[in-house]
Order: C-alpha cells, then sequence, then structure tokens
C-alpha cells in the first residue's frame, strides 16, 4: 500500500527544499528517490519538485488559472455531477412516506418489489433513469438522501423508568454470546409511556415486544405500569407469538425487575436478562420500534381513561397485522 495523499505532499514540501537548492547531478539522485517512493512519473515528479510553493499559469476547462504549487485553488471546488439527483430524491421520498418511514436497510431490498406495484396503480410515474438509479440505490444513500426529511418528523421522548433494584443481581445482564439472535423467540420487551406531559396520576403505558431476529413486533396497552398489568401484558402476548418464548430482555424497570416475572421466566426456562443501567443502545431493537411503532401511531397525548385505553387496544390488534405483515423486516 502506497503513501496517502496527505503524506505525500508532507514528503514534496520537505523535498522540495532540498531539490530546489541542489545541483544537476543531486537533483537527479533526489528525483530518483522520490519518484520511487511516491509512484509519480519522472516527469511530474520534477514538475512538482521544481515549483513547489511557486506560482504558475493553468488553462482550466479554456479558463486561465493562476495557482500556487501544493496549495489548494480558493474558489475552485471539484465540479461533479450528482448521482441521485432532485428527480431521484422527489420519488424516492414519495415511496419512503407511502412506506411509513421505514429506514434504509428495510426500504432498500423490497423497491423492487414496490416500484413496479406503485407503477401498475399510478401512485409514481418513472422514466428509464430514475427507476434504475433507484433499483440499485443502497440503505446507506436513502438515509443519507432522507436525512433532512427524517430529521422534521422526529420527536425527542421522555423516559419514565423507575429502576427496580431489589432482585438486579438475580437477573444477569445479557451479553451475546448467551443468546442466539438468529433464531426467532429472543426478544427484547419495554414500557412506553402515555403522559402527555404530565407526570401525576396514573396514565396508559403500551407494553412493546420485539424479536430480534425477525422484528416480529407486538404491543398492548395497560393500565398503568404496576407489575401486575406488565405481566399480564406479557402472558397475552406470549399467546400471540408465531414462535416459543426462549429469551426476555428488559430495562431496570421496576414493571420487570421483579419476582414474579422471575419465577414464571424460571419455570418456563426463559433466559431472563437486563440491560445495563442508562445504556439504551442495549435495547436497541424495541427502542427503535418504541418510536417507528407506537409513538408514530398513537403520538404524544395522555391517554389515563378505561375508554381510551380499550381504544388503545383496539388500534394495536389492527396495528400487528400492518406491522408484521403488510411492512418489510
Amino acid at each position: 500500500m502506497g503513501l496517502m495523499i496527505k503524506e505525500k505532499k508532507a514528503l514534496t514540501r520537505e523535498v522540495a527544499k532540498r531539490y530546489q537548492k541542489a545541483s544537476k547531478k543531486q537533483k537527479g539522485l533526489i528525483l530518483d528517490e522520490f519518484v520511487a517512493i511516491t509512484g509519480y512519473n519522472r516527469c511530474y515528479g520534477s514538475y512538482v519538485l521544481r515549483n513547489w510553493q511557486k506560482k504558475v499559469i493553468l488553462r482550466v476547462k479554456g479558463e486561465v488559472v493562476t495557482v500556487i504549487v501544493g496549495e489548494p485553488r480558493r474558489g475552485a471546488k471539484r465540479q461533479r455531477d450528482k448521482v441521485y439527483d432532485k428527480k431521484v430524491l422527489s420519488v424516492l421520498r414519495s415511496i419512503w412516506l407511502i412506506s411509513d418511514c421505514i429506514c434504509g436497510k428495510r426500504l432498500a431490498p423490497v423497491l423492487k418489489e414496490i416500484i413496479p406495484r406503485l407503477e401498475k396503480f399510478k401512485e409514481i410515474k418513472l422514466d428509464m433513469r430514475t427507476r434504475k438509479k433507484l433499483l440499485r440505490i443502497s440503505p446507506a444513500t436513502i438515509d443519507r438522501l432522507l436525512v433532512a426529511d427524517r430529521k422534521r418528523q422526529s420527536l425527542k421522548g421522555r423516559a419514565r423508568t423507575k429502576p427496580g433494584t431489589l432482585l438486579k443481581h438475580q437477573i444477569p445482564i445479557r451479553t451475546f454470546s448467551e443468546w442466539d439472535e438468529k433464531m426467532p423467540g429472543f426478544v427484547e420487551v419495554d414500557l412506553v409511556g402515555h403522559d402527555g406531559g404530565d407526570a401525576n396520576g396514573e396514565f396508559a403505558h403500551t407494553l412493546n415486544l420485539t424479536d430480534i431476529c425477525t422484528s416480529w413486533t407486538e404491543t398492548q396497552g395497560i393500565r398503568n405500569k404496576a407489575q401486575k398489568w406488565a405481566f399480564e401484558a406479557l402472558i397475552d402476548i406470549q399467546g400471540r407469538l408465531p414462535f416459543k418464548l426462549l429469551g426476555l430482555d428488559s430495562d431496570n424497570d421496576s414493571a420487570f425487575i421483579n419476582g414474579h416475572l422471575l419465577q414464571y421466566c424460571n419455570e418456563k426456562q426463559i433466559t431472563f436478562t437486563r440491560s445495563r443501567p442508562y445504556r439504551k443502545n442495549d435495547n436497541c431493537f424495541v427502542e427503535q420500534k418504541n418510536y417507528s411503532v407506537v409513538r408514530r401511531a398513537v403520538g404524544n397525548l395522555r391517554y389515563d381513561s378505561e375508554e381510551e385505553l380499550k381504544s388503545l387496544n383496539e388500534l394495536y390488534r389492527h396495528l400487528r397485522l400492518y406491522t408484521n405483515f403488510f411492512q418489510p423486516v
């Protein structure tokens, strides 16, 4: 592997000082060594060393420009045509909105299926060039192009986790070596509060469960974050899962860190682990679904009545079908 550009410039700066003061014979020896190290051809190498830090006149795209060798040209930025232009961005934004604003890693693999269907029903109209670009676009490029649109829709959440300390020493912190995340059944679980900005009194919560392997997501509203309601919701959700529950990972909320749930997991041979305190990335799978599934569907209003709780669960009965069967994972 050769030198980096910065390293070549630093070397040229030092060698040029000796080269410009050397005799003709010494210049030949210096140039031989310089060309061998940098990989430049001999003609270009002698030009750079001879004119380093000197003004030279060049013709760039028909215009005469005066530059100093070794320094960047001021006001002359590299002109490069965008591969994914405004036309691509406009169509991509439409597809992204139709797909419920999913991330690039989920959107890119299904574009080959989505685009023909949207064209068939005249939701979008594409020319061949734009179509080819969309079919080969990468997940990273999708996220980069849509970063401004995603930022406009982002909402900052509020954490209402109250740690349960009584049994923390009995419930191990999860390590990736203990979980087979390539097998369905190892899930993360979390609570989403619906306080509307006022934490006083009782208000509804959503228990969110996400499978790591398949991204299968189940949600259920509960009256408050008492251990009783959280446990009952977990049992109900377990009955709806299309696979056996093998592992359960939660944060340090007292709704999960309790003897009742620990005993149940031991009896059913379910691996029960917890995340590290104040490390949301430990539960990144369910944390992402807290926004993309729960918040996007029900918002940030306060829900504290029995009627509102019933409406939440009625919504979730339909939402689980849309999320798990009509969204790419």
